[in-house]
């Protein structure tokens, strides 16, 4: 195992810093740091409280120039969906400080012959695991939901963007965050574990790939601790009959590349109708054909890098192994000669059962395109996949998608006639091997709390 972390710009394939892993000794210290912060944080009011988390955003806002810029050189993303992404983060920190008081409040209860509360008290210290393609955004999504709660909070992030990390917990203690209650780990998988263990930890969260979300999961229910994990997927796009077919390949193909396809909510099966099929894929294939490639700092690129040369190898593989398995490809699929770790803008047509591009997720940006025979087909295909975070629906009948969505869509979110991310006030999170529990909305202030009954009389 290397001694130490590197970043490495996916534009130029050159290292940008490398940290050395601390020792469990240093680990430890700072989840006993983390732990001896939260004993007084928690007993902070909650107005108290969300007034720290609205000054987090302030302070985003403040070093959102900077903050974006160290994002694309880490993992070489657009840098205009850098710069969008900390506005989401300072959004979330508004959205919290401003809810959180009364989502967080005691619950009156009536009881016969007494009164019942229902209070929300924080847990303890909860563990983040979290992945490099958003890497302000996926840190701030689980935290700052537990910090408002009252709880410490501890980040693993991945090695691709440790800079970012530590970059976060500064700007959090800039802003008047306790110092310690918000520590980052420079920490191997093995060390990961005995965090875990570690029974001042009373909570994890993961996001990463289904594999990772399995391991975890069963070392904190080993130990009966609470998890929250947000894992790939495969997110379906329906063009149904009625679709408005210029909106839908053009949401489809922002859908497609967006954060160089590296998303684990990007529209990633396109699954049409027989009436759109072939309109559809002659279509999207000029669209993707027309994609700019090149540097995220470039305000006319539409496509950076690839975060790692493994991670593009291993979306060649699948693009490779689909066509031999009877995909057709229409554009891209060749790596290219230069340097940076460039994938092209790929579409793979009459995608099919036992292709990677229909069975898996493709990190990265490149299309399948799958036909249905009519609209409860495209649902059936839908619903086949093993995942389940999220999906979308093209159709002018908005009240007939929204009814699919609700009772058929076996995903955890669900688009209509568009595509995004995530909003503050939506819960965020999936079903099946998407993973479970919920972020943002009050539904995800609640995930790491003691709910707790109290009875008077």
């Amino acid at each position: 195992m290397s001694n130490s972390l590197k970043t490495i710009n996916p534009l130029t394939e050159t290292e940008i810093q490398s940290y050395p892993h601390m020792s469990d000794a240093e680990a430890m210290a700072v989840v006993e740091a983390s732990h001896n912060a939260f004993l007084e944080w928690r007993l902070r009011s909650l107005e108290e409280r969300a007034k720290v988390i609205a000054a987090i955003g302030d302070e985003m806002r403040n070093s959102k120039d900077e903050f974006a810029r160290l994002m694309t050189d880490e993992v070489g993303k657009l840098l205009k969906d850098s710069l969008s992404e900390v506005d989401l983060c300072a959004a979330i920190c508004d959205y919290t400080a401003k809810i959180g008081p009364s989502a967080l409040a005691d619950d009156e209860r009536e009881i016969e012959g007494g009164k019942g509360y229902v209070t929300h008290a924080p847990l303890g210290v909860i563990y983040g695991i979290q992945p490099w393609n958003f890497p302000a955004y996926q840190a701030v999504r689980y935290s700052i939901a537990s910090l408002m709660a009252g709880n410490g909070v501890l980040l693993k992030h991945a090695e691709a963007c440790t800079g970012s990390g530590l970059y976060l917990r500064d700007l959090y203690e800039r802003a008047g965050l306790p110092k310690g209650l918000f520590g980052v780990l420079l920490i191997s998988h093995e060390q990961s574990d005995k965090v875990i263990e570690d029974e001042r930890v009373r909570g994890v969260t993961l996001t990463g790939s289904d594999r990772a979300g399995r391991a975890v999961g069963a070392k904190a229910a080993e130990l009966v601790k609470k998890t929250v994990l947000e894992l790939g997927s495969n997110d379906a796009y329906l063009v149904l009959d009625d679709a408005d077919l210029d909106l839908a390949v053009k949401t489809c193909v922002k859908g497609r590349i967006y954060n160089n396809g590296q998303t684990c909510v990007n529209a990633k099966r396109f699954i049409v109708t027989e009436k759109n099929y072939d309109a559809f894929v002659e279509a999207y294939t000029k669209a993707f054909q027309a994609v700019t490639v090149g540097d995220p700092t470039d305000d006319k690129t539409q496509l950076g890098p690839m975060v790692s040369q493994k991670q593009r190898d291993e979306l060649h593989s699948q693009v490779l192994k689909s066509i031999e398995k009877g995909a057709r490809l229409l554009a891209g699929g060749k790596i290219p000669d230069r340097t940076g770790w460039f994938y092209p803008a790929t579409v793979l047509a009459d995608v099919e059962p036992g292709q990677p591009a229909y069975e898996d997720e493709m990190f990265g940006p490149a299309a399948a395109i799958i036909r249905a025979k009519d609209d409860m087909d495209a649902i059936r295909i839908a619903n086949s996949s093993r995942y389940g975070l999220g999906g979308g629906i093209f159709s002018k009948d908005v009240e007939y998608a929204r009814k699919l969505a609700s009772e058929h869509f076996d995903t955890g979110m669900v688009f209509i006639n568009t595509f995004n991310v995530a909003y503050p006030s939506m819960p965020f999170g999936g079903v099946k091997t998407s993973g479970y529990g919920r972020e943002h909305g009050p539904e995800g202030l609640k995930e790491f709390v003691n709910v707790k009954s109290i009875r008077i009389g």
